[in-house]
Parts: C-alpha cells; sequence; structure tokens
C-alpha cells in the first residue's frame, strides 16, 4: 500500500493511502506477484464513478496502467465564488465579514497552488489509523484543497475570521477548506472529495439512509452503499454533524470538514 502527495511545485512525501472500488465486475484480487505488482494491492479494471463528480476543469485523474493505482492532479482553482478571487474576476463576491488572511492574496495570483497525489486504487483499512497534518490531506470534487482542523501551529478558531462562505480561505499558498463547504455540500449526501489516504468523504447525510448517520467511527467514517457504488458497501467518511462555534467565523452553523485520524493505513 503506497501513496505520496506532491504540489508540483515540491515533494512532500507524507503517507499512503487507498482507494474504494468494490464493484464485482471491476475489482480483481490480484495477489500474484510475478507480474510486479505488490501482495497487498488489489487492481481495478476502471474508475471509480465517484470521480465522475469532480470538476474536470480542474482536476485530472488517471488509473494507472496496471489498474493499481490512481494519480489525482488539480489546479487548485475551485469553481465557485468567494473574496479570494481577484476582484475582476467573474467569480468574485465582497464578504464584508470575512477579513482577508492578506488584502493581496488571491487565487490564482500564488505559488504552488497546483496539486497532484497517487493513491492505491483500492483501500487496504487493515492497518493503523495517521493522525492529518497541516497541508493539503485531500482534494475537493471543486478542485480546491482539503485541510484539517488546525491552522498554523495551533487550532483553527486564530483564523477562522477569515474562513469565506465556503469555509476556506488562501494565505499565502493554496486555497482550501477547513470548514463544510457550501458550495459543494450543505447537510447533505452530496461528495465533497477524496481524502489522501484514498477514501472519499461525503456531506453529513448518507445516501443509504437519506438522514445524518449514526454510529459513526472517530474519523466520521462507516461502510455504506453510496450513490455511487450501485448496492454495494463501502468505507466513507462523513462530515461529522457537530456544530464548529467560534466567535468570529462570519457564517453560522459552521462544521468542520475533516479532523481524522486516517483510516486508510
Amino acid at each position: 500500500m503506497k501513496f505520496f502527495f506532491k504540489p508540483l511545485t515540491y515533494l512532500t512525501i507524507v503517507a499512503f493511502g487507498l482507494f474504494a472500488c468494490n464493484s464485482d465486475d471491476s475489482v480483481s484480487d490480484d495477489s500474484v506477484s510475478d507480474d510486479g505488482i505488490d501482495d497487498e494491492e488489489v487492481a481495478v479494471t476502471e474508475l471509480h464513478a465517484a470521480f465522475a463528480a469532480f470538476n474536470t476543469d480542474a482536476v485530472t485523474v488517471i488509473l494507472s496502467d496496471d489498474g493499481t493505482e490512481v494519480n489525482i492532479e488539480t489546479t487548485g482553482f475551485p469553481d465557485h465564488s468567494s473574496i479570494y478571487w481577484e476582484p475582476d474576476n467573474a467569480l468574485y463576491i465582497d464578504e464584508p465579514g470575512v477579513t482577508k488572511t492578506t488584502e493581496d492574496t488571491y487565487i490564482g495570483g500564488g505559488q504552488g497552488e497546483a496539486a497532484s497525489f497517487t493513491v492505491d486504487a483500492t483501500p487496504d483499512l487493515t492497518g493503523a489509523t495517521v493522525t492529518t497534518q497541516l497541508n493539503t490531506i485531500g482534494i475537493a470534487v471543486s478542485g480546491a484543497s482539503i485541510f484539517n482542523d488546525q491552522e498554523g501551529m495551533g487550532d483553527l478558531d486564530q483564523a477562522a475570521g477569515s474562513l469565506d462562505w465556503a469555509g476556506a480561505h488562501k494565505g499565502p499558498g493554496v486555497y482550501h477548506y477547513h470548514l463544510e463547504p457550501t458550495p459543494i455540500t450543505s447537510d447533505d449526501d452530496n461528495l465533497v472529495g477524496i481524502l489522501l489516504d484514498g477514501v472519499f468523504i461525503y456531506g453529513r447525510q448518507c445516501s443509504s439512509t437519506g438522514t445524518n448517520p449514526t454510529g459513526l467511527d472517530a474519523s466520521g467514517g462507516h461502510t455504506s452503499t453510496t450513490q455511487y457504488t450501485d448496492g454495494v458497501e463501502e468505507y466513507h467518511y462523513h462530515i461529522i454533524n457537530e456544530v464548529y462555534t467560534t466567535g468570529n467565523y462570519a457564517y453560522s452553523p459552521a462544521y468542520v470538514l475533516f479532523a481524522g485520524p486516517f483510516q486508510g493505513y
């Protein structure tokens, strides 16, 4: 099982990961090692159906020739409005309640906004959990990065005033979400994105029941069908339905997108 994350302007090896596709006609147990495939890797013949939800103007997803890995690349630019676009951009909106990280910080105006990472094509959830790190921990369907609930060396509260209506900010690196990204999901079952351990994350509701799921693990994860699994159960995360309260965030209610830990190790 392997994983690497690579902002396109620099390389950071973080960890390894996984990705789910349990359809019987698209997954084969390829544990034979004489073809060079790792014994723990499982090959698939097609990309997971959930990748159809990603913004193709920003995100490129490629299945490796041997079907054991998936490479995901993004420009880092979201497909929705924000105060973090330049004022002459069609997606710029004024958000009087938001205090930008720095006034001259704009989407597309920084360094290292594009990113890529590779995960195993099939999840292996038999290993240990791993704490999330600062920086990108996943890519959302919009094309923007997903961060955890930490900011710099402290908690998110100190920077909550700079988060836009999407629960995101930029400064000075990538534009990224810390909170439930309301342009993508708002108390529904929409797909939010994929995390660095290869597991998909959805909104606060689960399509299997149409309600806020109960009995989630510490990461907001559980195993059930989703709208992309054709009746097959698979492990996935949800945004946990617990209100995040802070006095300086301009919008409410708010929910932390993902605090971890990763389960895909």
